[in-house]
Formats: C-alpha cells, structure tokens, sequence
C-alpha cells in the first residue's frame, strides 16, 4: 500500500462555504481536511466530465461566472 504525503497544501474557500465545510466536520467529529478529501472522492468522477480550459476557446467563454 502506498505511504500517505502529508506535506502542507493551503487552499481557499468562500467564507460561506468554509463555515458550511467547518460544521460538517463538527457535526462528523472529522477534521476539515478528512471532509475535503470526502468530498473529492465522490465528485471526482462528476468534475472529469467538465470540459478543459483548452477545450473551451473564444470571447463567448463563460467560465466562473456563476461560481
């Protein structure tokens, strides 16, 4: 079984969605980082399916407006 990496990554959220995030893990008695790496798991397979920024090309892209 391959050893865990364990190095020190920093993301950012939304405030919204880090209080949200944060009282999940409360609720779970998970730690932030056990939800995160949850939720990436289940939705890795729904993000393949997004289209790469090099499949989108041309003024008419409308990446993150809505998020």
């Amino acid at each position: 079984m391959a050893t865990s990496d364990k190095r020190k990554q920093s993301l950012y959220f939304p405030e919204e969605m880090l209080l949200e995030i944060k009282a999940e893990a409360q609720r779970q008695d998970r730690s932030l980082s056990w939800i995160v790496q949850k939720a990436w798991k289940l939705a890795r397979t729904e993000i393949a399916k997004y289209p790469s920024v090099n499949d989108i090309a041309g003024p008419d892209d409308e990446r993150g407006r809505n998020e």
